[in-house]
Formats: structure tokens, C-alpha cells, sequence
């Protein structure tokens, strides 16, 4: 590990001298990934540097013990240094070791978010609205930007479907734990005899894709054109702008109607037709990468339900990992760094443990 460590060490020194040099200077694509490149390095180099410095104390003071001939209260603090060092050794060691797992290649991406009402019918589509607001409120507390895709929006002001991007830093790496099946339990308003009914909702987080990495033929493509349809008035289109985008060879079928412009909507029909024939291609190498792992939280498996949102304890469990808050009111309002920092750790853990297991 500590070999692995000194090679990344040289390589972000090499990368903050180019910075300085002119020509990598006007060069702004060579720039701009060398700054990408340090940025993955830092927290990797400062964690090794703050080992080091540990490391460099637990010698000296053990030096100075092993000279003997100190006075009491010196031999004292000698001794409760070489505690304290050994205690930033063991929990810099640690936490090398989880930084230095493979990251995730999408986790600085924008994200397609698609929630459907499952079973329960209005209360169901009720819930995807309050999702929807839960995500919009996460992403306006990390300045991220929500911008609707499609919107399938009902009377009642719930949603059937709706899509929607965010776009903002580490988007990916912080929502894509979100994938799965939602499962709220409450009173709807329009049960008179206050029983609780139980309703799901799914979520699918896609990673955006670029152009580069899912190549469509343009004669796999079936475009059909229609009116705008919605819960009524303004929402309603009198011409065809919306758009249907068939990919006759998965059969994957990606509608857009939010958009006035039939221009707009297919430019963002084929940003989610994309995005989904990438999350296809990443499905399957996650598949052969969880036959290799016996646990891991999971991000990507639409038919899991992952969660429940108990309205009358005002609980929320998230069944991956065994978390139960009773704070429900704060995480609908957008409040779930808690609940993902929670799944990262135990998706590091699980990680850490497959590396370790076949090292073995």
C-alpha cells in the first residue's frame, strides 16, 4: 500500500509543477485534466502526509524512550505521544485504505432521475411528487441545478412519472444510492376512517451520458410526435411537441412533453434515452461484479425495495443497511446527508471487504 501511496505522492508533485509551466498553461484541455487529476490526488496525499507525520513522531518519542534517562513528568508526555501517534497511524491506515479503493468513474456525473407511482394508484402518485420535492430541496442545499424532463402530472397534482436532471459536482456519487423501490405507509386525505394504506414509488438514478460513450444509430430510431397531455389547462399542448423516441433495438421507448418546442423535447428525449442505454451497459458489468462480492448496498436494482417512509412514527427505514431516523419530516425536506453517508460507509466497507477477500 505504502509503495502505491509514494507513486501517487510523486505524480501529484509532478502534476503541481506542470500547472506552473506555460505551455500547460494555454493549453486548457491538458490543464483542466491535470487540475481534474490533483483534485482525485489531494485527499489521498494529505491523509498520506498526516500518516507520515505520525509515523516521524512515534519514532522520535520512542527513541527518546528507549535512551532512558528522562525525568518523570518528560517520560510521561513522551509516552502519552507515542499513544496518540499510534492511534493517528491506525486510524490514517484505515482510512488510506478506503481511498485508495477504485472510485467510481461516474460519481462526478449529472444524474437522470426517473420516479414512477407503483402500486396505490393517486396516493402513489401523491408520493412521487413528495420525492420529487425531496430531491429538488437536496439539490438546492448543494447549489445543484433540477431541471424537469417530463412530467406525467395528475389531478391531484401527483405525478404518474416525471424525470427530471441534476446537475452539479458529485451528483452520481451522492444520489445514485437512491435506485430502487419506495414504500410509503400514511393516511391518505381522501381515507375518511383513517386507516393507513401502504403505496410504492420508483426510483431509477442514471448516471448522464456523454455522446462519446453510447453511439445511436439514427435508423434504430423510431420518433413519433403528439400532443402534450397533463392534468388539464395550462399543461395541455394544442400542437405536437411532444415527442416518443422508440430504440427499435432494445425497445426502450423514452417520451418528452415538457417542453413547448418539439426541438427541446427530443434534445432531451435523447439525453434520457442515452442515459438509460448506458445505466443497460452498466447494469450487466454490475451484475458479474456482484457475483464476485457476497454483500454490497446496491445501486442500480429497480424491483428492490430499499426504503420505507412511516408517516404516523414520522420513521424512515432504509432496509440496505438496518437505519431507522425518526425525523421524517426533515429527510421530505430534503435533509438525507445522513441517510447517504450511511449507505457510502457501508458501501466502502462492503467494498473493502471484497478487496481484502481476494487478496486472501
Amino acid at each position: 500500500m505504502f509503495d502505491k501511496l509514494e507513486v501517487f505522492k510523486t505524480r501529484y508533485d509532478e502534476i503541481t509543477e506542470l500547472l506552473y509551466d506555460p505551455n500547460v498553461i494555454s493549453d486548457q484541455e491538458k490543464y483542466t485534466a491535470l487540475m481534474k487529476e490533483q483534485k482525485n490526488l489531494t485527499p489521498i496525499v494529505e491523509k498520506y502526509e498526516e500518516y507520515k507525520k505520525a509515523k516521524q513522531n512515534l519514532d522520535e518519542a520512542q527513541q527518546l524512550l528507549d535512551g532512558g534517562g528522562l525525568d518523570k513528568d518528560f517520560k510521561e508526555m513522551v509516552e502519552v505521544e507515542i499513544e496518540n501517534s499510534r492511534e493517528i497511524i491506525g486510524k490514517t491506515s484505515e482510512e488510506l485504505k478506503i481511498l485508495l479503493l477504485p472510485k467510481d468513474p461516474n460519481d462526478d456525473r449529472n444524474v437522470i432521475v426517473e420516479i414512477r407511482a407503483g402500486a396505490g394508484g393517486e396516493e402513489a402518485a401523491l408520493f412521487s411528487g413528495v420525492l420529487f420535492r425531496m430531491y429538488s430541496m437536496y439539490a438546492e442545499s448543494k447549489r445543484w441545478k433540477t431541471e424537469i424532463l417530463n412530467a406525467n402530472e395528475t389531478e391531484l397534482g401527483g405525478y404518474k412519472e416525471i424525470s427530471f436532471m441534476i446537475s452539479g459536482e458529485g451528483a452520481y456519487s451522492r444520489l445514485k444510492y437512491e435506485s430502487g423501490v419506495h414504500r410509503v405507509q400514511r393516511v391518505p386525505e381522501t381515507e375518511t376512517q383513517g386507516r393507513i394504506h401502504t403505496s410504492t414509488v420508483t426510483v431509477a438514478v442514471l448516471p448522464e451520458a456523454e455522446d462519446v460513450e453510447v453511439e445511436i444509430n439514427p435508423a434504430d430510431l423510431q420518433i413519433d410526435t403528439f400532443r402534450a397531455s397533463g392534468a388539464g389547462g395550462q399543461h395541455i399542448n394544442k400542437t405536437e411537441s411532444a415527442i416518443r423516441i422508440t430504440h427499435i433495438p432494445t425497445g426502450v421507448v423514452v417520451e418528452c412533453q415538457d417542453e413547448r418546442s418539439q426541438y427541446k423535447n427530443k434534445d432531451k428525449a435523447m439525453k434520457v434515452l442515452k442515459s438509460r442505454l448506458l445505466e443497460a451497459k452498466m447494469q450487466e458489468q454490475n451484475d458479474e461484479m456482484a457475483q464476485k462480492r457476497k454483500s454490497q448496498v446496491g445501486t442500480g436494482d429497480r424491483s428492490e425495495r430499499i426504503r420505507t417512509y412511516n408517516y404516523p412514527q414520522g420513521r424512515m427505514t432504509d432496509h440496505r443497511i438496518g437505519l431507522t431516523l425518526y425525523r421524517l419530516e426533515d429527510i421530505l425536506n430534503g435533509d438525507i446527508d445522513e441517510v447517504i453517508d450511511a449507505l457510502i460507509t457501508a458501501d466502502r466497507a462492503a467494498n473493502l471487504e471484497s478487496t481484502i477477500e481476494n487478496k486472501e
